[in-house]
């Protein structure tokens, strides 16, 4: 069964840090490109970034450039997302998603195949 699970999520004060997992059972995360998107209150789900299966390149969404950090473990079916300098506008539910991969990652949500229930993230002091 293909399960992810995020945790690391909680609250932080403006200018903290927090380190996101997502932790994959049911499959290996080798073959997969993998995202983190968020969602805010009343907003749409937007592309934070992702990170590609082959050379393991990555990509950002503006608004995180140079404050998150996207790695993966394959041997130990893990993706994380290092987040720091957080703004109280980083506040939203995080979740991964994988999709086959290859050279290439996106932004998209609808081209991810299987997601985590999401882990919370608040910022404010």
């Amino acid at each position: 069964q293909v399960q992810l699970v995020e945790s690391g999520g909680g609250l932080v004060q403006p200018g903290g840090s927090l380190r996101l997992s997502c932790v994959a059972s049911g499959f290996t995360l080798d073959d997969y490109a993998i995202g983190w998107f968020r969602q805010a209150p009343g907003k749409e789900y937007e592309g934070v970034s992702c990170i590609t299966s082959t050379d393991e390149s990555t990509h950002y969404a503006d608004s995180v450039k140079g404050r998150f950090t996207i790695s993966r473990d394959n041997a130990k079916n893990t993706v994380y997302l290092q987040m720091n300098s957080l703004k109280p506008e980083d506040t939203a539910v995080y979740k991964c998603g994988v999709t086959r991969g290859g050279f290439y990652c996106s932004h998209s949500l609808p081209e991810y195949d299987y997601f985590g229930q999401g882990t919370q993230v608040a910022v404010s002091s």
